[in-house]
């Protein structure tokens, strides 16, 4: 099957860009509002109107400029604070005397704080610091003393632009942690994968060939030497890891970005769930009796060959560990919500301890090839073992998460 690789971004900044850029329409709208109501205050509504238009045509043309932190330069946040200090300090020029003791807003108003919320945003609360501090100066050289309200105002958009630019810098951290997270767990997942095709194919024709070639001596004798050294090498490189694990988080203007290969679920030409007694059917031999429904067992394709494979993993493990005349019953019952399929020999069993020992060795039938299987396909596979009385291998898979999303 060919491999595909999704991408997947991640980024918790986006709505707080597409909040900002909200921000700001309103603002200017409310600015210019106050203006409207408020007009009789300005002794020079001509400067007041000249401001707004600019503000007006400055907010509409850079709403691109808000839309990610990659658009939003240090050129534009300068520009952008510049035209709120340039309203600030307009304000007394325009306004009578009486509006700023009244503690009248300036030409911008509020929405000065929509360009320190640039700087929070785009570079966390050392640069909402900075910008909040020319901000502060310029309100308090507008007032021309420290006025309780205007203190309260420079005070209130410092603390909550640093507040912001806070949990921006913990949100692009945790972006990072999950970024590795998933990428982690990608390898892992890729590595069970390839784990179990190499124990069901390469792993098993190496060890068949050390038996074989110790049996009949000679070079052959060799030949199983030398199969079984690399058989030991392969478990343990597969044990240790197959999928190099880099560093996949890249730090984004957009988000972290995390890169999953995937293995397509079903071959090209399968458009709906196939029977599982056709895959177990070449299972059936003198030693290994199938008994199934008399009606189809259906569950998608991926389902039902993974399902299978496990079957046929734990059929090799009879012939390898049980022999070659130990008798084996596969038994597939079809539930209302699972489908049940049982693998029972009758060779001597497992001794205790044995499967984690086998585990520890590299040796990955039970715990990738069966186990791991079911696991990915949300289903369960149980083992009973009594030594002198033969293994029984339970495998459970729920048909309403057998499909495509359970199978990866």
């Amino acid at each position: 099957m060919a491999r595909r690789e999704r991408v997947m971004r991640m980024s918790v900044e986006l709505p707080l860009w597409r909040a900002l850029s909200g921000y700001r329409v309103l603002t200017m709208l409310y600015a210019v509002g106050l203006f409207a109501t408020a007009y009789d205050d300005y002794d020079r509504p001509g400067v007041a109107i000249a401001y707004f238009a600019v503000l007006f045509v400055w907010t509409l043309a850079t709403l691109p400029r808000v839309q990610n932190a990659a658009a939003c330069t240090k050129r534009f946040l300068a520009v952008d604070l510049a035209v709120a200090l340039t309203g600030i300090v307009l304000t007394p020029l325009v306004v009578s005397e009486q509006h700023i003791q009244d503690g009248g807003p300036t030409l911008p108003s509020i929405w000065t704080a929509g360009s320190v919320l640039a700087f929070a945003i785009k570079g966390g609360w050392r640069w909402a610091a900075f910008a909040s501090t020319p901000v502060a100066v310029a309100n308090l050289i507008e007032r021309g003393h420290p006025a309780r309200d205007t203190v309260h105002n420079v005070i209130l958009v410092w603390v909550a632009s640093i507040a912001i630019g806070y949990v921006v810098e913990v949100a692009r951290a945790s972006e990072r942690t999950l970024a590795r997270a998933l990428e982690i767990e990608a390898a892992t997942r890729e590595r069970e994968r390839l784990a179990r095709d190499i124990h069901d194919g390469v792993l098993q024709v190496l060890a068949m060939v050390q038996r074989r070639g110790t049996v009949l001596g000679g070079d052959a004798a060799e030949l199983g030497r030398l199969a079984g050294e690399q058989e030991v090498a392969l478990r343990t490189l597969v044990s240790g890891g197959l999928v190099p694990v880099s560093r996949v988080s890249e730090d984004l203007a957009e988000g972290a970005v995390v890169r999953l290969v995937e293995v397509p679920e079903e071959p090209e030409g399968s458009d709906g769930p196939v029977d599982l007694r056709t895959l177990l059917a070449p299972y059936a031999a003198a030693k290994v009796a199938l008994a199934e429904p008399g009606a189809p067992v259906l569950l998608e394709p991926a389902a039902a060959r993974e399902l299978a494979a496990a079957v046929g993993a734990a059929l090799d493990n009879v012939r390898r560990h049980a022999g070659e005349e130990a008798r084996a019953w596969i038994l597939v019952e079809d539930e209302a919500g699972e489908v049940i399929v049982t693998v029972r020999d009758d060779g001597p069993g497992i001794p205790e301890g044995r499967l984690a020992q086998a585990e520890g060795e590299g040796r990955l039938g039970v715990a990738q090839s069966i186990r791991g299987r079911l696991r990915d396909l949300g289903g369960r596979a149980e083992l009973i073992s009594t030594p002198g009385q033969g293994t029984e291998v339970e495998l459970t898979v729920p048909k309403a998460v057998a499909g495509k999303d359970s199978a990866r």
